[in-house]
């Protein structure tokens, strides 16, 4: 079992930058990948961004590309999402996930095994 935690949310003007942290328990966290998804008011979950366990491979939703950046510290246990140059339409709140298949980086939640209970991002215009 693996406990997800996200944290550095808040509110930030357009233009701004935050950086997410999600902390994971347990001592199988290096051998997970690990993703990040989003929900906007009234819209479903939708992919962001995805690293596979070392981080060597990455994968981006085409809105975020080049504004957001996935990586991942396996000796803190933590995966972290920089965002950049951020929008109003960044805001949502924003999940953590992990997958047990460590080597890929999925873009549907359903591939995801363990969820983080999220953290709010709200950019204002």
């Amino acid at each position: 079992q693996v406990q997800l935690v996200e944290s550095g949310g808040g509110l930030v003007q357009a233009g701004g930058s935050l950086r997410l942290s999600c902390a994971a328990s347990g001592r199988t966290f290096s051998s997970y990948a690990m993703g990040w998804f989003r929900q906007a008011p009234g819209k479903e979950r939708e992919f962001v961004a995805a690293c596979n366990w070392s981080g060597g491979i990455t994968a981006y939703a085409d809105s975020v590309k080049g504004r957001f950046s996935i990586s991942r510290d396996n000796r803190k246990n933590t995966v972290y999402l920089q965002m950049n140059r951020l929008k109003p339409e960044d805001t949502a709140i924003y999940y953590c996930a992990a997958d047990t298949a460590g080597w890929r980086t999925r873009a549907e939640s359903h591939e995801y095994d363990y969820w983080g209970q999220g953290t709010q991002v709200t950019v204002s215009s």
